[in-house]
């Protein structure tokens, strides 16, 4: 039985894990965190991370904000605890201070747990030396703070890293500035939408002479996420140091 504690459990997507870890017969929901305390239908929730230490948790799952998520990730860090992180926005200074970090237990850093998000970044990858050009649409809910989304942002790097033959951006004439998006990884242009009702979403839009080819991945509920970051949760023991996506759980 894995001992697990949840960081954040007052918010909607904490509250979402501590139901999915309660009900897996796998895992045993120990402790949970946030700085304001309360409970959830499952759990009461501390206001201090020593409650995980007492709780002799074994994997930490943190879905927070990224100022938050590097003072958490250092204390489980000292403390030995494994951490599954679906905070997004981390630099590549805190990437390798992290790797430094991480010795006596390991960290997994997803910016998305949905395998269907995981597989459009895999099939983009393998797409994308078939084009000539291609540009990234991401659609989040209203209250995202951060553009472009690390999905988005990690899609492009790995487009990028597959290909860097792209056709020139034709605009010379921007009527409105900064219609054509920003410039992501290599150069691609990166949309980010924030609408009311929507979840997590994404269009990656290649295109050739007399053709495109549009990959899109759609997350309409929080529970999209859930068998990820279980996933996660069940091998993180065997992933030494510090692992970037689900990649290395999936074998894609």
């Amino acid at each position: 039985m894995i001992r697990v504690g949840v960081v954040g459990a007052a918010g909607r997507m904490g509250a979402a894990v501590c139901d999915a870890v309660a009900a897996d017969p796998q895992l045993d929901l120990v402790a949970a965190f946030d700085p304001h305390g309360g409970s959830n239908a499952v759990i009461e929730i501390a206001t201090d991370l020593d409650s995980f230490v007492e709780a002799e948790v074994d994997v930490a799952i943190d879905f927070t904000f990224l100022e938050a998520a590097r003072v958490n990730l250092d204390w489980l860090a000292t403390n030995g605890i494994h951490a599954v992180v679906g905070t997004t926005g981390f630099t590549d200074d805190d990437l390798n201070r992290l790797r430094s970090r991480f010795t006596s237990s390991n960290c997994l850093i997803a910016p998305n747990f949905a395998i269907t998000a995981v597989l459009m970044m895999r099939l983009s990858e393998l797409a994308a030396p078939f084009f000539d050009t291609v540009e990234i649409i991401e659609l989040h809910h209203d209250n995202k703070v951060d553009a472009p989304s690390g999905t988005a942002m990690m899609t492009a790097e790995r487009i990028a890293a597959s290909s860097g033959d792209w056709a020139d951006d034709p605009t010379t004439i921007e009527v409105v500035p900064g219609v054509r998006g920003g410039s992501g990884p290599g150069g691609i242009p990166m949309h980010a939408v924030r609408m009311r009702g929507m979840v997590a979403h994404q269009e990656v839009i290649f295109g050739a002479e007399g053709q495109t080819l549009t990959l899109r991945q759609d997350s309409y509920d929080r529970s999209s996420f859930m068998p990820g970051v279980i996933l996660a949760v069940k091998n993180i023991s065997t992933l030494p140091g510090l692992t970037l996506g689900l990649d290395a759980l999936l074998d894609v």
